[in-house]
């Protein structure tokens, strides 16, 4: 059987990146061994107090270590505290782990060691970030789902319609979603409003009748999470409309997206339909399409004209840059 001797100890210690610490409970001086003294960087061979410690210590943890401290003594059983400190202007996670209650106390000194925890707690607080951001995530697509069900009831003559629709705009969402969505361990990225929009508009420009008969030629610029879900609702809209009554009505019918900068803070989508049915001069938009429309285009900072002419609808969409990359 393997006897476990002092050099085996150390070797197990060492491998394992344990510090080792001493608390003389009459003088209150603390002994650290060289890994210790590098974990605070504090002088080797030298006793230290709490007070000298404490000097490393985060303050916004300095209170709770404190009371720990004091009340290590009185605590029946082992006991554990995590807490940050700052060395070699770094902040690291330290765990503290002993014994309470004077339990093995040899000569009044007592016996623990400290673990550089940092990277489980960063782990920690990376899951708890993403937690948290799916949770915020998920709400507002429930809040943005419940909403256009209860307006989509109300536009909707019969149940087959309101299925339909709701089901076509809520799918809108969804291939919005897919480009800006995080990868593992990242964060929610900004999508390409090039792409955002080709994405969007694929649907109705997959069948032989339509196809080639969508073109987008916009500049490079960038569209985060949350003006994603608003630009997949007005691209759905207005394609809903072409789709019924424009230029997508009909297979002789085009549309063009393109893309103007009017300065440094905003950004004009043109949406060009041509060669549709005839369409009178600005007809009623007074329904629930148009309402959508215009609440959509508030959220990113902007407003929507749209312009009748002989040859068919031209909507001009303005945009503030910021918006788009919130």
């Amino acid at each position: 059987m393997m006897k476990w001797n002092e050099t085996n100890l150390l070797l197990a210690l060492n491998a394992a990146e344990v510090a080792l610490w001493s608390w003389n409970v009459d003088t209150n001086k603390i002994m650290l061994d060289r890994r210790g003294c590098d974990l605070w960087d504090v002088p080797e061979n030298q006793e230290v107090t709490f007070e000298d410690l404490s000097a490393h210590i985060f303050p916004h943890d300095l209170d709770r270590v404190r009371a720990a401290f004091a009340a290590t003594r009185a605590i029946a059983g082992r006991y554990e505290i995590d807490f940050r400190i700052t060395a070699r202007k770094k902040i690291r996670w330290i765990s503290a782990r002993g014994q309470g209650s004077d339990a093995n106390i040899f000569d009044r000194n007592m016996f623990g060691v400290f673990l550089d925890v940092t990277g489980r707690k960063q782990a920690e607080e990376g899951n708890e970030l993403l937690a948290g951001e799916m949770s915020h995530r998920v709400k507002n697509l429930l809040s943005i789902a419940a909403a256009l069900t209860t307006i989509t009831a109300r536009s909707s003559t019969t149940a087959v319609e309101m299925a339909r629709d709701l089901s076509h705009r809520l799918t809108a969402l969804g291939r919005a979603h897919d480009l800006v969505r995080p990868g593992p361990g990242q964060s929610a990225q900004a999508a390409l409003l090039g792409d955002l929009l080709t994405v969007l508009l694929t649907p109705y420009d997959d069948t032989d009748a339509f196809a080639g008969r969508i073109r987008v030629s916009v500049p490079r610029q960038g569209v985060g999470e949350a003006a994603a879900t608003h630009l997949a609702l007005i691209v759905h809209e207005l394609a809903t409309n072409s789709i019924k009554y424009g230029a997508l009505s009909i297979h002789t019918g085009t549309l063009d997206v393109s893309c103007v900068d009017h300065d440094s803070e905003h950004v004009v989508v043109v949406w060009t339909e041509r060669g549709g049915p005839p369409v009178a001069q600005n007809p009623s938009t007074g329904g629930f399409g148009s309402k959508l429309l215009t609440r959509s285009i508030s959220e990113l900072g902007g407003s929507v004209e749209m312009n009748w002419d002989g040859a068919g609808i031209i909507v001009t969409l303005q945009m503030t840059k910021a918006a788009l990359m919130a």
